[in-house]
């Protein structure tokens, strides 16, 4: 049988390739931008502009002039729709009315607007600052109910309180993945985090711990089916059987998001990007580190527990 268990150590290596330059990146967007992350209106206030004009003339780097011209220093600009429909967004710093008024008007001199369908927003930052609260709380509390679910869930299994830490250390291990490359995205691409940004972590926090918990009710099974097999045989046996329908059902979901990336629209490729690294990630999180980590739990192999190795063979009454 092909052992995916015993090469733990080099999956290990690899998460931590990719984690520890994530994590660099972060603390060096923190020291050069202030932030980790390269933040959108959505968190840090402004102003945003719907504007449509109704003939051709205007393009990104005269709407981002006009801007500058009334002292907007962090302009994001985005064509919407088709290219003969002449729409754009544009998010840039708070202004008040009258500046307001005369962007417009400048605007105007370059080619005509459509005041009708003319949208003005003002966003504040504390909107954004109680979203991104709720949703690190919702993580906290999500963390608490998995744990008390798996826990309870196997209570039959030994150690049941280890399943329900390894799953939240995968959790931490998909957060840290897709934060780092977010953090990369935005220092090359300049990209922002935004509501979308944290829907998606969501989102893939889901599928992360309901893959986890389908291959750990596998091992759950199979303890009782084979006993007297050594503990790592049965975990390596429960992936196998496993890893068809995990990859499986991940993979319809990446060809839906790799057409949405290549023929949707430019306002959810980001979102549909960061969703796409996270459930990359979640996949591999399941399969090669939260199972991998609960055997080297075990055989007590994880640094700074005091778990001797000790014969893992399942006793009977114990099934």
């Amino acid at each position: 049988m092909f052992s995916l268990v015993q090469k733990r150590r080099l999956f290990f290596l690899i998460s931590m390739a990719v984690i520890i330059p994530g994590v660099l990146i972060m603390l060096y967007s923190l020291f050069t931008t202030g932030s980790l992350f390269r933040l959108s209106n959505d968190f840090v206030g402004g102003s945003i502009y719907e504007l449509r004009f109704t003939e051709a003339g205007a393009d990104e780097t005269a709407i981002r002039d006009v801007f500058q011209q009334f002292g907007n220093t962090d302009i994001s600009i985005q064509s919407l729709g088709a290219t003969d429909e002449h729409r754009w967004s544009v998010r840039a710093n708070f202004q008040d009315e009258e500046v307001q008024t005369n962007i417009l008007n400048a605007l105007e001199a370059i080619t005509p607007l459509d005041r009708a369908s003319l949208r003005v927003e003002q966003v504040s930052g504390t909107v954004g600052q109680e979203v991104s609260q709720s949703a690190f709380l919702a993580v906290i509390v999500a963390s608490v109910i998995v744990t008390g679910f798996v826990v309870i869930a196997f209570r039959q299994v030994p150690n049941a309180f280890r399943y329900g830490v390894c799953s939240i250390i995968a959790m931490v291990h998909d957060v840290l993945v897709v934060s780092g490359i977010m953090s990369l995205a935005g220092l090359l691409f300049g990209w922002e985090v935004d509501a979308l940004f944290l829907t998606a972590v969501l989102t893939v926090l889901a599928y992360s711990v309901q893959d986890t918990i389908v291959m750990f009710d596998r091992i759950r099974e199979n303890i009782p089916k084979h006993l007297g097999e050594p503990y790592e045989v049965i975990v390596n046996r429960s992936i196998l059987e496993t890893i068809h329908r995990s990859l499986a059902t991940q993979l319809n979901a990446f060809f839906i998001m790799i057409a949405i990336l290549l023929f949707g629209g430019e306002s959810i490729k980001q979102f549909i990007a960061i969703l796409f690294v996270g459930l990359l990630t979640g996949t591999y999180s399941s399969i090669f580190i939260a199972v991998p980590l609960l055997v080297a739990w075990e055989k007590g192999e994880i640094a700074f527990i005091n778990q001797p190795k000790k014969d893992l063979t399942p006793l009977e009454g114990e099934a």
